[in-house]
């Protein structure tokens, strides 16, 4: 394991934050609820978390990542919750992973960014960018996130990794031709969900397939996703939560938002924290399988014969 020793460092929330993937509302949440993480407070009151707290809730996160709900494994230990895992997503053959998948985590272990970013170049344009998001990304971001959370890539490694997919992703976007009909997509994440790389990943989906997507990165306050939908003459809301994101808050924003928005706007819910979701949400299309946002565009598309497409 590449992380340091577990005792006598601490780290104050924004560090938990960046280092775990769950957001501060979460770890506040999680205290209040499970009396987990118990952080110490240094002289100015401000939270101040273990490296053992945090490398048990990076364990947690890696298993919500695969659908596991935190009241569930919050009381397990460290040991307990990494054998969980194991069991869970059990290291594939190495004969079943294609070479360059394999190799992109020792590629961002020896630090060869230009390398990896030829790669991804590479990959996309063999495969298309369709294909390449949904195929390979995809896996590609879990195999990733899984040896981030086994402690065989650092943060700043897996952030890099982050960065250099946006950028391939960004640079096959703006190849093909904005089209000024409809629909006419806003793209986005709640103020609380810092993860911007979902709605890139969808925004790469459906500009190939005719959507003019207005995208306005992670962290959008409600009020300004009510006026930018109006602005910007928008027919399709859609939002990207990850897997750490409470229901129970996605759940009442977007009814909220639902509540705003006019009702010819079309509001959709996408990541894997939708697979979670446990009842209806009324006017809220719920995608949490990432290919299926091609087959909501269409559908909206069937129910929307008369509006011009280009």
């Amino acid at each position: 394991m590449m992380h340091a020793e577990l005792t006598g460092v601490s780290q104050n929330i924004s560090a938990v934050e960046r280092e775990t993937g769950l957001s501060k509302d979460v770890l506040r949440m999680w205290e209040r609820r499970y009396g987990f993480p118990k952080p110490a407070r240094d002289d100015n009151g401000e939270r101040q978390y273990s490296l053992a707290e945090t490398a048990k809730l990076r364990a947690i996160k890696r298993l919500m990542d695969i659908g596991s709900r935190p009241g569930k494994i919050i009381g397990l230990s460290l040991a307990e919750l990494n054998a969980l895992a194991e069991a869970r997503t059990p290291l594939r053959r190495d004969s079943a992973i294609p070479a360059m998948e394999r190799d992109i985590v020792s590629m961002l272990q020896m630090h060869d960014a230009a390398v990896l970013q030829h790669a991804l170049a590479q990959w996309l344009m063999r495969e298309g960018l369709q294909r390449f998001v949904v195929e390979t990304l995809a896996p590609l971001n879990r195999l990733v996130g899984e040896a981030w959370m086994r402690g065989e890539l650092h943060v700043f490694q897996e952030h890099l990794y982050t960065e250099l997919v946006q950028a391939s992703l960004r640079t096959a976007i703006n190849t093909f031709p904005r089209h000024a009909g409809h629909p006419r997509v806003l793209l986005t994440t709640l103020p609380s969900e810092q993860h911007g790389l979902g709605v890139l990943m969808v925004e790469a989906l459906l500009v190939p397939e005719g959507a003019h997507c207005v995208s306005l990165g992670p962290q959008t306050p409600l009020d300004d996703i009510r006026l930018a939908t109006s602005a910007h003459g928008i027919d399709i809301v859609a939002l990207s939560f990850s897997s750490a994101f409470p229901v129970r808050q996605a759940a009442d924003s977007l009814a909220r938002l639902r509540r705003h928005l006019p009702a010819s706007v079309a509001l959709w819910a996408g990541g894997e924290m939708t697979r979670r979701i446990r009842k209806m949400l009324p006017g809220v299309l719920l995608v949490p399988d990432l290919g299926g946002s091609i087959a909501a565009l269409r559908s909206w598309r069937a129910s929307n014969v008369n509006l011009p497409m280009s």
